[in-house]
């Protein structure tokens, strides 16, 4: 887990970004949409219209009885503002004698600076799976559940897992990657397409997607 590289990482940010233009579309009716997060606007359950043609892709792969469940797309800058500061006030309470630069990489395996944040641009996708009928499956945490939280069993690879868990986590990997999705290695729910990381992780020359409003 020390090899992770963070979304906070100078690499990262110097990805160029080279707008496509494709429309945030609403999953709902589409993929199965968790209302947890729920915003007035409804901002939560929309996606890049690229990234929702990879999951419902991915959903075709998995075994019957299993779905998809979203729980959270796109993320108003303002909303993903104050959800980083927030983790990182968390951070320096319980790390007082932690330097600015340590919060800021530490609060970046949970939530990205927003600068660099795919939700921003709608190319990130929260999600878990569950049956036919809604019910979620274990995946050995809470779906958000931080670092502190889970003890770390948040990290996609982290060892201690239930058999369960793992095999869930595996089911759900393979369906994503096969349909070119990257997974931020610190949060087995955080999956994303056509932002700076999902570029940096597959050597792609420039990421599709920047952050825009709803």
């Amino acid at each position: 887990m020390r090899d992770i590289v963070l979304i906070s990482d100078s690499r990262v940010a110097a990805i160029p970004v080279e707008e496509n233009g494709e429309p945030l579309v609403d999953v709902r009716g589409r993929l199965l949409v968790d209302g947890r997060p729920a915003d007035p606007d409804g901002a939560f359950a929309h996606l890049r219209r690229g990234l929702l043609l990879r999951l419902e892709k991915a959903q075709a792969q998995l075994p019957a009885g299993h779905r998809l469940l979203v729980v959270e797309g796109y993320r108003p800058i303002a909303a993903q503002r104050r959800i980083f500061e927030d983790y990182s006030a968390f951070l320096e309470m319980k790390f007082p004698d932690m330097s600015p630069g340590w919060i800021r990489s530490a609060a970046s395996r949970y939530v990205s600076p927003v600068e660099v944040a795919p939700h921003t641009a709608g190319a990130a996708v929260d999600l878990t799976l569950c049956t036919e009928d809604g019910v979620e499956l274990d995946l050995g945490t809470p779906l958000n559940a931080t670092p502190e939280q889970s003890d770390g069993a948040c990290y996609t690879e982290a060892p201690g897992l239930s058999a369960e868990a793992r095999h869930h986590r595996k089911l759900l990997g393979a369906a994503l990657e096969s349909a070119g999705l990257v997974n931020y290695p610190t949060e087995w729910w955080h999956w994303s397409y056509g932002d700076r990381y999902w570029a940096m992780a597959t050597g792609a020359r420039a990421a599709l997607y920047g952050p825009r409003p709803l």
